[in-house]
């Protein structure tokens, strides 16, 4: 049997690029040889990259590598991956529900769940369930699979109200108010890093926590996301000029995407057993009018930026004093940021232009 999967998996330039820097990382490829891993929200932007470039290693090294994709639309993941295959099967279920799966589950990323300000203010249950109901059937999954580590895509979000510190490690953490309507998500985020030491603990779970900050990069959600990028994006897209909701002094650093999935990866074959590790850029601080700026260069569209009057923060929006998260520790296994703020950029906006090439 061929054991490459015949579907052609990638025709657009941008993510070949992509593909080709993730493949020639110095990360320990070959440990995913043979071996089944489970995505879960496969259909997410971070999660169609760290998908991406396994079926670019099983189709360039011959791996052998058995993709398990979760996902509530068969539909959407036919047409991100193609059809089925010996190499490829679809779990096409909601990962608030019981997760059943008879062979081999080496190892999980489980990437489901909704993080934008939209879903924040609409759907702040759905953040809940799927936070907590879905990381309760991913563990119990690797549970009675016996799974070698099962990597969490948290949220820098998890250290809350931290104004104390100028820098966060793994090992601080500041205050959520409960009350708060934002704090769906963090709070359920936090629960669901409880529930892996648990799991650990109780039932000898290998894990990681990832707390990542402020991805960006190609099948990003632009519309109904809110997030600052995406709206500014969006705008550079449309042709529309900047038009802030604020006045646009407010610091942020953000991560391509490749980056970020460089970090997963990395963590999961080589990370500290039972432990959390931040991932953000915090090379390129910027803030958000300056960011507006970038874009407005970088699309070359002719726009204006224009700022708002004041920086009061929005409904679904965090509220909290930016404090820079301390990479070291994912600096220690050989990481660092790769793609500059302009290039990513750049980047992501040749993917939307030409979407489908």
């Amino acid at each position: 049997m061929n054991r490459k999967n015949p579907q052609p998996a990638f025709r657009h330039p941008v993510i070949q690029e992509d593909l080709d820097d993730l493949a020639a990382a110095s990360i320990p490829w070959h440990r995913l040889g043979n071996k089944s891993i489970l995505i879960t929200g496969a259909t997410g932007m971070l999660a169609s990259y760290a998908v991406y470039v396994l079926k670019y290693l099983n189709e360039k090294e011959n791996l052998g590598i058995r993709i398990l994709l979760l996902a509530r639309s068969r539909e959407k993941l036919v047409r991100l991956y193609g059809h089925e295959s010996d190499f490829m099967v679809y779990l096409v279920q909601d990962v608030c529900d019981q997760i059943s799966y008879d062979g081999n589950v080496d190892y999980i990323i489980h990437a489901a769940g909704p993080a934008s300000p939209f879903h924040i203010l609409n759907d702040p249950v759905g953040i809940i369930r799927a936070n907590t109901l879905g990381t309760l059937n991913v563990l119990e999954l690797a549970r009675i699979s016996g799974t070698e580590k099962v990597a969490l895509l948290s949220t820098r979000e998890v250290y809350g109200k931290a104004d104390n510190r100028e820098m966060l490690k793994e090992t601080d953490m500041g205050v959520v108010d409960p009350l708060d309507p934002r704090s769906c998500y963090p709070e359920s985020k936090r629960i669901a890093e409880t529930m892996l030491k648990s799991y650990s603990i109780q039932h000898d779970v290998n894990f990681n926590s990832l707390r990542i900050a402020h991805v960006y990069g190609p099948g990003m959600q632009l519309e109904n996301d809110g997030r600052v990028m995406s709206d500014l994006l969006n705008d550079a897209l449309k042709g529309r000029d900047i038009e802030l909701l604020s006045a646009g002094t407010a610091e942020r650093s953000f991560c391509y995407l490749t980056d970020a999935v460089d970090a997963i990866y990395r963590v999961l074959l080589a990370g500290n057993r039972n432990e959390a590790y931040n991932i953000a850029n915090e090379k390129e601080t910027i803030s958000i009018l300056d960011l507006a700026k970038v874009i407005q260069s970088v699309s070359a569209s002719g726009m204006d930026v224009k700022a708002g009057e004041d920086d009061t923060p929005k409904p679904g929006y965090c509220s909290y004093k930016r404090t820079i998260l301390d990479t070291a520790k994912i600096e220690n296994l050989g990481w660092k940021p790769r793609v500059s703020l302009e290039n990513g950029i750049s980047r992501t906006l040749r993917y939307f232009y030409n979407p489908q090439s």
